[in-house]
């Protein structure tokens, strides 16, 4: 698949979001004002927050398939990267917030003000808003993997939390209705519940993109996979000074090798050319080598 066909899927899935995230915010908003539900007017508000991330995988991801110019030599795949952890930090907030609440909600409760009753508006959007967001979570977090999106998938696990703060939501509304006035605060105690999972996901979802923005070196495994890829190569007698990072979706590789001090300019060459092919059959023709050739000398 290559970088335009990519871009447009990407984009294609994260419109989709977007107008259901338009149409379940106008929703709930109207159905917690109508229902006389603070939690539904809530979720309403926490849905408005997947409009802002949709307009960040829309644009960084139109800026990640950039091919490199003067000004961004390596390319744009950190545009996508960056974007990512916009998401996770999107995310992190929300479940904070939703965490706050929830602990307020029972602070007033203990102190004895009464939560109101909501209508049957409020819990049938709770269910819509739940099946809506599941069936989009599937659709974005399966093409996300399809076309190897950190940045879509990373958005697809943002409508799963609105999707787990709505079943909290219809936990506390459905209490609220049917059991009774003093079980209204399994509403309070359910969004504390997905504020936990929402914060876990957001840390679980911005960690790789941290690593990345930092220059942590890929994992050990694939060093040492990089590593057999170059003493694999006829003619290389030994390497070090290897360097490892992830721009993106690329891998990026210096390493000096070390060769036989008796052949020619144009014999290095080609063996130096030859790492670079060995390395990107193995890790995708995106992967960005660098290769200083050295004179192997026996230590005596």
């Amino acid at each position: 698949m290559d970088i335009k066909e990519r871009a447009h899927r990407a984009k294609k899935i994260t419109w989709i979001g977007f107008f259901v995230n338009l149409a379940l915010s106008a929703g709930k908003i109207v159905a917690g004002v109508a229902g006389r539900s603070g939690a539904m007017l809530a979720d309403g508000v926490h849905s408005l927050s997947d409009f802002i991330t949709d307009m960040i995988v829309l644009f960084f991801v139109d800026m990640s398939g950039k091919a490199s110019d003067d000004t961004h030599q390596y390319g744009h795949g950190k545009f996508e990267t960056f974007a990512t952890m916009l998401i996770s930090l999107a995310l992190l907030i929300v479940g904070i917030g939703i965490l706050y609440a929830g602990c307020h909600k029972i602070y007033l409760s203990v102190m004895g003000v009464a939560i109101e009753r909501p209508g049957a508006i409020a819990l049938a959007a709770a269910v819509v808003s739940i099946v809506a967001k599941e069936i989009l979570f599937q659709y974005t977090i399966r093409e996300g993997k399809a076309i190897n999106s950190p940045t879509v998938v990373a958005n697809g696990w943002h409508h799963r939390s609105d999707a787990f703060s709505s079943v909290g939501t219809m936990l506390g509304i459905a209490g609220a209705m049917y059991l009774g006035d003093e079980w209204r605060i399994l509403d309070p105690l359910a969004a504390i519940a997905v504020s936990v999972l929402i914060v876990k996901m957001a840390i679980e979802l911005g960690r790789p993109s941290i690593d990345e923005l930092l220059e942590k070196a890929l994992p050990r495994d694939v060093e040492i996979e990089i590593a057999n890829c170059i003493i694999g190569v006829e003619g290389v007698k030994t390497f070090h000074r290897l360097k490892t990072r992830k721009n993106g979706l690329s891998y990026v590789i210096d390493v000096h090798v070390k060769l036989d001090p008796e052949i020619s300019f144009v014999k290095s060459h080609d063996i130096a050319t030859e790492v670079e092919n060995a390395l990107r059959r193995r890790f995708g023709e995106s992967t960005q080598v660098s290769i200083h050739t050295e004179p192997y000398y026996l230590k005596k």
